[in-house]
C-alpha cells in the first residue's frame, strides 16, 4: 500500500471512530435520561445565545414538571396537533411524511414537515434547526435510540418539558405561566389546544395568533377526546 493509501485508510478509520464515539455520546445521554431529567438542550443553548446577543443578561424560562402534573388536555392536544399516530408508530410516521411531501410540492414551498414527536425531541435535545441532509440523518438515528431506550410516556414527558413555546419560553410549565398565569396541571381544553397549535412556529404565533390559527385550535380541541395517551 502506498503512503497516500495508508493516510486515506487512517483518515477513514479516524472518521469511523469519531462517528461511533458521537453516536455513543448520544446513546449514553438517552440512557441517563431514563432516570434523570435533561437540563439545557441544544435548542435552548441556541436560543439563549441569540437572546444574549441583544441582552447579555437574558435568561430562558423553563421549569420541569413530572408527567402526572401536566394537564391531560395538554397531552391530548399536543398529540392530536403534532403526531396523531404517536402511540402506534416506532418513531416515524411514513404516511404523514408522504402527505407532507405532496403538500409541499403542491404549495411550491415547505409548509408541512411530517415529523413525529420523537423526531422533534431528537432535534430539540441534540441538534440545530438546520435542514441539511446530515442533520436529518442524525435526527433519524437519535429517534431510533429514543424509541428503543425510552417508553412513549417518557418521550412525551421530556418533549412537553423542553419544547419551545415562544421567545425564551421552554416547556409546558413556563408556557402555562406565560400565556395563562396558571400551572401546567390547571390548563383547560381550549387553552391546551391553543398552545398545541403554536408549536410549529411558537415565536411567530405568540404575537400573531389570528383567526385561522384559532380555527385550527378549535379543530384540535374537537379531536382531543378521541386521542389516546401513553
Amino acid at each position: 500500500m502506498t503512503r497516500v493509501g495508508r493516510w486515506i485508510k487512517r483518515g477513514l478509520l479516524l472518521a469511523l471512530f469519531g462517528f461511533a464515539a458521537l453516536q455513543s455520546w448520544y446513546f449514553l445521554h438517552i440512557v441517563y435520561w431514563r432516570y434523570a431529567n435533561p437540563h439545557l438542550t441544544s435548542f435552548m443553548e441556541i436560543r439563549l445565545d441569540e437572546m444574549r446577543a441583544n441582552d447579555p443578561r437574558a435568561q430562558i424560562a423553563q421549569s420541569w414538571v413530572p408527567y402526572e402534573k401536566i394537564s391531560t388536555h395538554v397531552k391530548r392536544a399536543v398529540i392530536a396537533a403534532e403526531d396523531d399516530k404517536f402511540i402506534d408508530h416506532e418513531g416515524f410516521d411514513w404516511e404523514g411524511m408522504q402527505k407532507a411531501i405532496e403538500k409541499n410540492q403542491r404549495k411550491g414551498k415547505v409548509v408541512a414537515g411530517g415529523s413525529t414527536i420523537s423526531q422533534q425531541l431528537a432535534k430539540n435535545l441534540f441538534l440545530s434547526p438546520s435542514k441539511t441532509p446530515w442533520r436529518k440523518l442524525q435526527e433519524a438515528a437519535i429517534t431510533l435510540m429514543l424509541e428503543y431506550l425510552l417508553d412513549k410516556q417518557r418521550i412525551l414527558e421530556i418533549y412537553l418539558n423542553v419544547v419551545e413555546w415562544g421567545n425564551g419560553i421552554f416547556g409546558i410549565e413556563a408556557a402555562a405561566q406565560r400565556y395563562y398565569k396558571t400551572s401546567a396541571a390547571q390548563l383547560g381544553p381550549a387553552q391546551a389546544a391553543r398552545l398545541a397549535v403554536m408549536l410549529p412556529n411558537p415565536r411567530k404565533y405568540e404575537s400573531q395568533f389570528g383567526p385561522r390559527l384559532q380555527a385550527h385550535a378549535n379543530r384540535i380541541q374537537s379531536r382531543m377526546a378521541s386521542t389516546d395517551l401513553p
